[in-house]
C-alpha cells in the first residue's frame, strides 16, 4: 500500500526509541521546512534520497471532460519530486 506521516512518525519513534509526540515534533519540523523552503521558491536537495523544486505552469486552454466546454486554466505553482540515483538504485533492486 503506502505509508503514510502517521506511520512514518511511529517508523521514527520505534527506531530511535523516542516517544511518538516527540517524532511527530521532528518530522512535522522537517515538513513544514521544506514547505516553507519551496514557498520561499528554494531548491532542497537530500542527497541519496532526490530533490524537490517548484515548477511554474503557464496558463492554458483546458476541456471539461463532461461538457466538452473549453475553460481558462489559470498559471500556477507546483512542487516537483525527481528522484536521486542511489534511491532509483535501491528501489529497482
Amino acid at each position: 500500500m503506502g505509508m503514510n506521516k502517521s506511520e512514518i512518525i511511529e517508523e521514527i519513534a520505534a527506531q530511535k526509541n523516542l516517544s511518538f509526540k516527540k517524532a511527530e515534533e521532528i518530522v512535522s519540523t522537517v515538513f513544514d521546512s521544506m514547505a516553507d523552503a519551496l514557498k520561499a521558491g528554494e531548491r532542497i536537495e537530500i542527497r541519496g534520497f532526490g530533490s524537490f523544486v517548484v515548477k511554474d505552469y503557464k496558463p492554458y486552454t483546458g476541456r471539461n471532460p463532461k461538457t466538452g466546454e473549453s475553460i481558462a486554466v489559470a498559471p500556477k505553482k507546483l512542487p516537483f519530486f525527481k528522484v536521486g540515483k542511489e534511491l532509483k538504485e535501491r528501489v529497482s533492486k
